[in-house]
């Protein structure tokens, strides 16, 4: 990998050569500037307003334009002889816990690498000083004509650094938090649980650019004279009216997005049994017992009435099972009695004679 920048970590009195080299890469599509009448390229050409004639890059040098508009000129070597020891040298100022950076404050992300055999030694003490103290070291360094902040940490075997913001330049959160005093309640905040834990954790490397695939597709289509392809319809977006309904949803669109079956007790919370409309008919037995069931079968109409016609033709139904029943119970009953008359006088024991 080229480096963008040499010099030397500043740890103490111990100096590390080292090169800076960009750590990461930009794969985004870069389109041109064309004339959609003609398709003609369109080109910005550098001209100077003193001469009034296009110049190149070997004759373009920095200006600083003064308050009255006056230029003054600042070379290279300016900005090279500059009064502070951060002109070629990353000096570590501090060491303190990760979690003290704020995330905000990350920006551009470079590797230090060694500069030469000589700062294979101290490199290495440097990383496994950090390793050893689960810190990072914050250091100052210049580049491309001002003074920087940047936060050192070990990636692999190598040390990375990260610049930093300033303190200044994050700006403060203001107005951007809602206004209106909500409150949240225990439930809901239960399903956002559920939903996170639903959707789980990922592998970064799983992840890719989708909108970079897309545009790279279309261009092909049309470099190919195709149409280009459609684009997949997505349903219109909406207010969101029931919070409650809409992380149940969400979770249960997260479960089978992953191929999960929800459980049977989310399930019950959902469906909507429905309603008995009637009851059945009583087993006919004998005895006492029967004609108190009967009873009971014939209230059951008179308690559950209802104003349509379908539920007065069930209700009359019902009633003329119950009246058979308590004829049905009734003729048991004669039945039985008559039965035990005619056992009794069957086994009643004959006199013997003397």
């Amino acid at each position: 990998m080229r480096s963008i920048w040499n010099g030397a970590i500043s740890f103490g009195l111990v100096s590390i050569p080292i090169k800076l080299v960009n750590a990461t890469e930009s794969h985004s599509i870069s389109f041109r500037q064309i004339h959609t009448e003609d398709g003609g390229r369109i080109r910005y050409r550098k001209f100077c307003e003193v001469e009034d004639r296009e110049v190149t890059s070997s004759e373009i040098g920095k200006g600083y334009e003064d308050a009255d508009g006056t230029i003054v000129p600042i070379t290279d070597e300016d900005l090279a002889q500059l009064p502070i020891p951060t002109a070629k040298t990353i000096e570590i100022v501090a060491f303190v816990p990760a979690d003290r950076i704020d995330p905000l404050q990350m920006d551009q992300a470079y590797y230090l690498a060694a500069g030469g055999a000589p700062a294979a030694k101290p490199y290495t003490l440097l990383r496994e000083a950090l390793k050893r103290s689960n810190k990072v070291a914050i250091a100052k360094y210049a580049l491309r004509g001002r003074e920087r902040l940047g936060m050192l940490r070990v990636v692999g075997d190598a040390i990375a650094m990260h610049g930093l913001l300033w303190p200044d330049e994050v700006r403060e959160p203001q107005g951007v938090a809602p206004d209106a005093d909500v409150t949240v309640r225990d439930k809901e905040l239960d399903l956002a649980d559920a939903l996170m834990d639903t959707l789980g954790e990922v592998d970064l490397e799983d992840l890719h650019d989708e909108y970079r695939e897309a545009v790279e597709e279309v261009i092909a289509a049309k470099a190919a004279g195709e149409a280009p392809p459609e684009s997949p319809s997505r349903p219109a977006g909406g207010k969101v009216l029931d919070l409650m309904a809409a992380l149940e949803n969400s979770v249960r669109a997260a479960k089978e997005s992953r191929g999960e079956a929800a459980p049977p007790e989310e399930e019950a919370e959902v469906r909507h049994l429905p309603r008995k409309t009637s009851r059945a008919a009583p087993k006919t037995t004998g005895g006492k017992k029967s004609t108190s069931t009967t009873k009971k079968t014939q209230a059951t109409p008179r308690k559950s009435t209802s104003k349509t016609a379908e539920s007065t033709k069930k209700t009359t139904a019902s009633t003329s099972r119950s009246t058979a029943a308590k004829k049905t119970s009734a003729a048991k009953k004669t039945t039985t009695k008559k039965s035990a008359s005619t056992t009794k006088k069957t086994t009643q024991p004959r006199k013997r004679s003397a």
